[in-house]
């Protein structure tokens, strides 16, 4: 990887740039992964590329959600594995999940270098190689999943854009929460939690609310029952569409 200053305005996002190109020369992430990346960075620009209060209320109802789970399942596709993979590892222990590999373009060896990747940065098992279950009335690759993970979780976390399967996990009576940076996506507006933040800054924000909550007397079901999704969805476009207020620019909306 490049060294960039960390001084540099833009530190953070060139570095998630480079580990998806990283990805992508491991195998771990696709081509097409680049595109949704730069999809993505362009909504986080806006946003002040920094976690606004409704995403991080969002994120803590996430993890009440998965603490409060039968069965919690975190799904990791490949920009995920090559963005955050340890702290996708430190989030299923926080919340006692599984973690299984669930992607669009599907091969046996994307699947199997993905699960290494992860196992590398400390996960003990990895789901999604068995593949002996599928999601109902999807035609896709990302119809299928273990049985004895996403098909039987009461409650996924699905990261990143992935409108079509966070319909179908909603219509099988799960609980999805979404990552997702546009808060007009499908996956954002169907979710159960959608969270409009950049993936890197909310999986750590997820599992820092999940060990809190846990040393807390706090009432899982009171979290839950206060998040407002609509009212997050709502919050978070105000956010991107106000470049001098709640996005966070400067009043000159200057980046460098």
């Amino acid at each position: 990887m490049t060294d960039i200053p960390v001084d540099h305005p833009r530190h953070d996002s060139l570095v998630t740039r480079h580990r998806i190109e990283e990805g992508v020369e491991k195998g771990i992430t696709s081509t097409q992964g680049l595109i949704a990346q730069g999809r993505g960075e362009a909504f986080d620009y806006l946003l002040g590329e920094r976690t606004i209060e409704s995403a991080d209320a969002a994120a803590r109802a996430a993890a009440a959600h998965l603490l409060s789970a039968r069965h919690p399942v975190l799904s990791v596709n490949g920009n995920v594995a090559a963005l955050c993979p340890a702290e996708v590892v430190a989030l299923a222990e926080a919340v006692g999940a599984d973690i299984e590999v669930n992607l669009f373009g599907r091969t046996d060896e994307r699947v199997r270098a993905i699960a290494q990747h992860l196992r590398d940065h400390g996960a003990s098992e990895v789901k999604g190689l068995t593949a002996d279950a599928r999601i109902p009335d999807l035609s896709h690759e990302r119809a299928k999943v273990d049985a004895d993970g996403i098909r039987d979780a009461d409650a996924v976390l699905v990261p990143l854009e992935d409108g079509d399967r966070a319909e179908a996990l909603g219509a099988m009576g799960k609980v999805e929460i979404v990552i997702d940076l546009n808060p007009l996506s499908r996956s954002a507006q169907v979710a159960t939690v959608p969270i409009i933040d950049n993936v890197v800054r909310a999986i750590p924000n997820i599992a820092r609310h999940a060990r809190d909550l846990r040393g807390s007397d706090a009432d899982l079901d009171d979290v839950i029952a206060a998040f407002d999704a609509e009212a997050a969805l709502a919050d978070a476009e105000r956010a991107i569409r106000s470049p001098t207020g709640d996005s966070g620019l400067s009043p000159d909306g200057a980046r460098d």
